[in-house]
Order: C-alpha cells, then sequence, then structure tokens
C-alpha cells in the first residue's frame, strides 16, 4: 500500500500535478534450492507481503530522477543516452534496468519518482524487488508491453552484466511470477515453472504457516563478499569432472554442474579436491531436496517440507560454506524454537537474515524465544536485530 510518506516525498522532491504510478515489488525467500540458480538447479520459492513501493511520474525528456526514502541521494540520468558506468550506489540497479533495456529497445520517456523498502535490506533480493518493479515501470510508460518472462529476464541481464553479480533467475523469477496461495517451482535450466497448490489441486488456499524473517542486524552486499567465488568453484566442480570424462570443455562461463548427471559427480567425488567437491555435492542434494519438497507440499505435509528447509541449511553451512556467525546462532536457535516447521539462511547466507515457516498460533512465544537467546549471545544487536512475520503475496504489479 503507497502510503502518506511516499507521497509526501513525492511532493516535496517533485511538486504536484503530474500523473502518478503505483507499483509494489515484492521480496522473496526460497525455501528450498539455496545457491543452485546460477548453476541451473530447481528451485523453489515465495513473494510476501513486504517489499518496495513505487511512487513515479513519467517524463517526456528522458530523463530519470529518483529518489528514495531507504538509500540517500537523488540519482539522476536520461534514458535516451548511452548508460554511464557503475557509481557504487543504489542508483546502479536503476541504470542496470535501462542499461539491459537498451540492448533491445529505444527508450524515450524517463521516470520521476520515489521508491520505499519496507524492511531492512539483507537476504530476500531487495536487489531483484527493485530490479523487476523499475524494468517493469520503464516498460509501462514506454509502451513496451513487456511479458513476465521479459522482465525476470532484462532484471536479471542488469544484475548479472551491469551490476556485476553472477547470479541466476531464481529471485527475479519469485518477484514476477509468485501467487500468494502457491509455491512456485521453477526450472532455471528451462524456465518451465509451476504454480503448485498446497495439498495438490484438491488441497486448502488457507496455508497452515507464515513467514517468519530474522534479520541478523548486520548488513550485507553480495558483490562485496564470496558470492562471486562460490560461483566460480560450483563451475570449477563441473569443469574437474567433465575433464575426467575427457569430454571437450566448454569456456568456464558457459560450464553448469546441471549439464553434468550426477552418476557422474559419485564416480569423481572422492578424487575431486574436496572444496570443488562440496560445492558440486550441495548442488545435487539440494536439487533433490527441491523435488522431495514439492512432493511433501503437494501431499500438505508442512513438517516434511520444513525438515527439508533446515537440511538444506546445513548443507549451505558445511558444503556450500557460507554463513556468518550471526545467521549460524540464528539458524540453532530456530532448531530448537516449539512452532518453527523449518528455516535457513536467506539470500546468499553472508551476513543478512535467517527465514522460517512458522506455526501462525505461536507467533508470539517465538518473538520472546528467538529474541532472548539472540541477543544473549550477540547483545551488541539489540537495536538493530529485528523480526517480522509475513505472509505469502503475489508478484509485482500496479496497484
Amino acid at each position: 500500500m503507497i502510503t502518506n510518506d511516499l507521497f509526501q516525498a513525492y511532493r516535496t522532491f517533485f511538486g504536484k500535478g503530474d500523473a502518478l504510478y503505483q507499483l509494489f515489488s515484492p521480496y522473496r525467500i526460497c525455501p528450498l534450492g539455496a545457491h543452485v540458480d546460477h548453476q541451473h538447479g530447481l528451485v523453489s520459492g515465495f513473494a510476501f507481503d513486504s517489499g518496495i513501493d513505487f511512487l513515479f511520474s513519467e517524463t517526456e525528456s528522458g530523463k530519470v530522477e529518483m529518489c528514495s526514502l531507504s538509500f540517500e541521494g537523488l540519482m539522476t540520468f536520461n534514458v535516451q543516452r548511452p548508460v554511464d558506468e557503475k557509481q557504487n550506489n543504489w542508483g546502479d540497479y536503476l541504470r542496470g534496468a535501462v542499461w539491459a533495456l537498451q540492448q533491445d529497445f529505444q527508450l524515450r520517456k524517463g521516470i520521476r519518482g520515489v521508491v520505499k523498502g519496507s524492511m531492512p535490506i539483507g537476504g530476500l533480493s531487495s536487489s531483484a524487488a527493485l530490479l523487476c518493479g523499475f524494468v517493469m515501470a520503464l516498460g509501462k510508460i514506454n509502451n513496451l508491453y513487456l511479458d513476465k518472462m521479459q522482465v525476470i529476464s532484462y532484471a536479471s541481464r542488469a544484475e548479472r552484466e551491469y551490476v556485476g553479480l553472477n547470479n541466476g533467475i531464481l529471485d527475479q523469477a519469485c518477484v514476477v511470477l509468485c501467487e500468494a496461495d502457491k509455491l512456485l517451482y521453477l526450472d532455471t535450466r528451462t524456465s518451465e515453472y509451476q504454480l503448485l497448490p498446497f495439498g495438490g489441486e484438491s488441497g486448502t488456499k488457507e496455508l497452515p504457516f507464515k513467514l517468519g524473517i530474522f534479520f541478523s542486524g548486520v548488513t550485507r552486499k553480495l558483490t562485496g563478499t564470496d558470492y562471486n567465488l562460490r560461483v566460480s568453484e560450483c563451475k570449477t566442480a563441473a569443469w574437474i569432472m567433465e575433464a575426467y570424462e575427457d569430454v571437450p570443455l566448454k569456456e568456464l562461463q558457459d560450464t553448469r554442474l546441471r549439464d553434468i548427471d550426477e552418476e557422474i559427480f559419485k564416480k569423481y567425488e572422492s578424487k575431486m579436491p574436496e572444496r570443488f567437491a562440496k560445492r558440486a555435492r550441495h548442488f545435487y542434494t539440494e536439487c533433490d531436496r527441491v523435488e522431495a519438497g514439492v512432493e511433501a507440499w503437494k501431499k500438505g505435509d508442512i513438517k516434511a517440507f520444513g525438515q527439508l528447509i533446515f537440511e538444506s541449511c546445513e548443507s549451505s553451512m558445511n558444503n556450500y560454506e557460507c554463513g556468518s556467525p550471526e545467521l549460524i546462532a540464528l539458524y540453532k536457535i530456530m532448531r530448537r524454537t516449539e512452532g518453527i516447521y523449518g528455516g535457513r539462511f536467506s539470500g546468499a547466507g553472508f551476513k543478512g537474515a535467517c527465514i522460517a515457516l512458522v506455526d501462525p498460533a505461536k507467533e508470539e512465544s517465538i518473538r520472546e524465544f528467538v529474541t532472548k537467546e539472540y541477543l544473549k549471545e550477540f547483545p551488541q544487536y539489540k537495536e538493530t536485530f529485528e523480526m517480522f512475520f509475513c505472509h505469502p503475496a503475489d508478484g509485482v504489479d500496479f496497484m
């Protein structure tokens, strides 16, 4: 919902009299399918009812003027000109969206507006929410008539080729495709997806859980972490197996673990350097967990689905080797909290947040127990540790 402070900010920066558009782009979580989309793996996801609100109007001159209630600085540039190089601020995502669209379209109209995020940044793919929302906004005012897969493609290309984060399409797909009462099941190699009701087609639309979001109090930026290194390690693991098989190698950037059968991994697992064997082990077992999770979801078995989420986090720690001390502590606390069906790191697991599927009836006791136990271990985050309980939601759309 567009709030009064957003309207007030627009009037303060840009005055009155413009025809205003409103758009909401949700954050996302991935219950199963962690760290595999960049290897063309299988993933699952929910969008939820917190995210980024956009309030904007069009400019005939092509000028972009965007401010944020979450970050400092008025971002200005022109869509009718080549996009400048990165400036290492939040405006890079806006510039990246324009750059991606400029590869196929001649943009004429720009955007003047305000954005506001409804949660702290870290692990919920705020970058994808911002990118997908801005791509849709640019498409709307320039009459581009982009379909959902095009929005995903342009937002993903912007983040990979302009911003410089070598991720897959999981984040953007969740932001764009999700529906409130369904689980998104996506094959990131083929882009084929299903929106699955809980308990199957004859199941209930009323989900038996809420989403718990636990912010560690530590912010993070993926382009300053080992995220890209992990992607390269996965590709190298695939390259090693192809070398053992004596098949022609592709360029490393075109190599994916999904192209190699799991039986080949089992054949060479003990011969590979442990670092690369661990990355591959996480990939194959995580894709297996996604498939098992989908079956549990179809059966309406929330406990089995949640247990797989816990197992996913164990693999993220032990095989993918991510997770800050704060997130690991939060994960261990969640495992012994009554009313949490399953939980894990959100996003890449480098600082940020943990997510969980929780019993709505135990929301308050969960809040009390997790807060007490976490701050006992990390009292320095008393002012920044936060907890939210949310509902799954539909993907990005105009209001």
